[in-house]
């Protein structure tokens, strides 16, 4: 649990402004949480992204642990997963081929061949609307998104809610709600990349990560899951004790090599119902992260392939192993899978998820 460091006796606050201006002329809002003395959270309504996050160190001093853009241009461009919620599909369907009821519904891909993150055009780069709102002792934003039939290929209109809610002892509730007219799929997850040390400081390297997980499914060159789950027993991918993540991606194992040097891979996560994923933990600064969810997978990226191109508020650019993506979320290509959980959302029913991001340090 978070330790009194972080447990602000200040009540959260939440201010509206406008962060930038979209190029059909339309404003980008920005939402900050927080309050002066304990996390602070900044979540923009273009993509319902994680903009920043604002944490204490061991000595109190706060930095902003999450990658993020500062141009609209890449948050529409090659950084707009940064932070943002991921869909209608999170992660991967193979070759674009949604099969479902008897009809194969063609997706849009990326140069790939294969369907990312809802398409050419998901939910990343739309503007969500959003209202404040407060619980209790937390405080955040609610935003909503209405995607129509046929959007990006997939049936059915899909309403989407995502409500960030922090409390002041430095938990961050990350929840999911849909409901559609149409039979369809949905798999929702976060794609805030972390750095514990600070965003534009190094790589997480230097990291230690755990995952509460025995099984992992391996992939394709494509990152396509290529069957059943494999233990992690005797591979890299066994985390199930806290792992330096730079002595797991130098590892020379075929896994690694295929994601680009790296991680870019779902855990098959222990148990059921809300539960711990994953802690994070960066021992230079004491700064922890501890993820907990109720979605059946982990989505463990390291950034592998930043090259420098985006940079982001701290004006250093992003390179390899910048962060580390803990996505939260249902199997890559479920559709296609039969034996992996059902993403199949049909009307009368609704999706809802939820994952929270516990911050501390010590």
């Amino acid at each position: 649990m978070p330790n009194d460091a972080l447990v602000s006796p200040t009540e959260l606050t939440v201010s509206q402004g406008v962060a930038a201006t979209l190029p059909d002329g339309r404003p980008v809002t920005r939402w900050t949480i927080g309050s002066p003395d304990g996390v602070r959270a900044e979540v923009l309504s273009l993509g319902a992204r994680l903009q920043a996050l604002h944490a204490p160190d061991r000595d109190g001093r706060r930095a902003n642990v999450v990658l993020g853009c500062e141009r609209v241009e890449d948050m529409l461009g090659e950084g707009a997963y940064l932070g943002a919620t991921v869909g209608r599909y999170a992660n991967r369907i193979a070759g674009g081929v949604l099969p479902l009821d008897g009809t194969t519904h063609r997706l849009t891909t990326q140069p790939t061949g294969h369907t990312l993150h809802g398409g050419t055009d998901g939910f990343a780069t739309r503007l969500w609307d959003g209202v404040p709102v407060r619980e209790g002792r937390r405080a955040g934003v609610r935003l909503r998104l209405h995607s129509p039939d046929g959007d990006q290929g997939f049936p059915g209109a899909l309403t989407v809610e995502v409500t960030y809610l922090l409390h002041p002892d430095g938990r961050l509730w990350i929840g999911y709600r849909a409901t559609t007219d149409a039979p369809t799929v949905v798999n929702l997850t976060n794609h805030a990349y972390f750095n514990l040390a600070g965003e534009g400081h190094g790589t997480v390297l230097d990291h230690l990560l755990r995952v509460e997980s025995r099984g992992y499914l391996p992939v394709d060159a494509g990152l396509i899951p290529i069957g059943p789950a494999e233990p992690v027993l005797g591979t890299p991918f066994d985390l199930r004790e806290a792992r330096r993540i730079g002595d797991r991606v130098v590892d020379e194992d075929r896994q690694i090599r295929r994601a680009g040097a790296g991680f870019d891979h779902n855990w098959i996560l222990d148990g059921t119902g809300f539960r711990r994923a994953a802690v994070l933990s960066h021992p230079a600064s004491g700064r922890r992260v501890e993820c907990l969810t109720i979605e059946p997978g982990l989505q463990v990226y390291t950034g592998n392939h930043f090259d420098g191109t985006l940079s982001g508020p701290s004006g250093r650019p992003y390179r390899a192993y910048a962060g580390v993506a803990l996505e939260t979320q249902h199997f890559p290509d479920s559709p296609n899978r039969p034996a992996y959980p059902s993403t199949v959302l049909r009307p009368g029913e609704e999706f809802r998820s939820m994952t929270v991001y516990c911050f501390s340090a010590g």
